[in-house]
């Protein structure tokens, strides 16, 4: 009796510890595997390199950022994944008007692998608050909408 008991215990505090470590990991990974989000300033300062990916997720189109590279529609971001970066480890940063439809697409590049992606807080609204200007393009093509 005393043997089922100590037999039953350790693999209660086996499954326990493997419990806790499986819970410690998952936090741990997706602590480490987020997006990181960027004012302004910070994003003036990046487009003096450009060594990054601008795609502009709102929609309906209603504007962008001069130097802007795609227009890819939030919850698409999978559907376009063939003009996205294949270097996983490319840098990527996505705005939108406010930012709700960008963090769900940076959730999105991240969830496809994307490691270094960057959010525009606030958007074009924060962009044009801060005395930058939107363009707009003529005619809109492909990976656009």
């Amino acid at each position: 009796m005393v043997k089922i008991n100590l037999k039953s215990g350790s693999l209660m505090v086996l499954f326990i510890a493997g419990f806790i470590g499986y819970i410690i990991y998952n936090a741990w990974s997706k602590e480490n595997k987020s997006y990181e989000n960027i004012s302004v300033d910070q994003l003036e300062k990046l487009m003096d390199q450009k060594d990054f990916t601008l795609i502009n997720v709102h929609i309906p189109y209603q504007g962008e950022i001069d130097n802007t590279d795609l227009l890819i529609p939030f919850n698409a971001i999978k559907q376009y994944k063939n003009l996205l970066p294949k270097n996983k480890d490319a840098k990527i940063v996505v705005y939108c008007m406010g930012d709700q439809m960008s963090y769900v697409a940076a959730e999105q590049l991240i969830k496809m692998g994307y490691i270094r992606v960057f959010n525009l807080q606030g958007g074009m609204l924060a962009w044009q608050n801060q005395g930058r200007r939107l363009v707009h393009r003529q005619s809109l093509s492909r990976g656009a909408f």
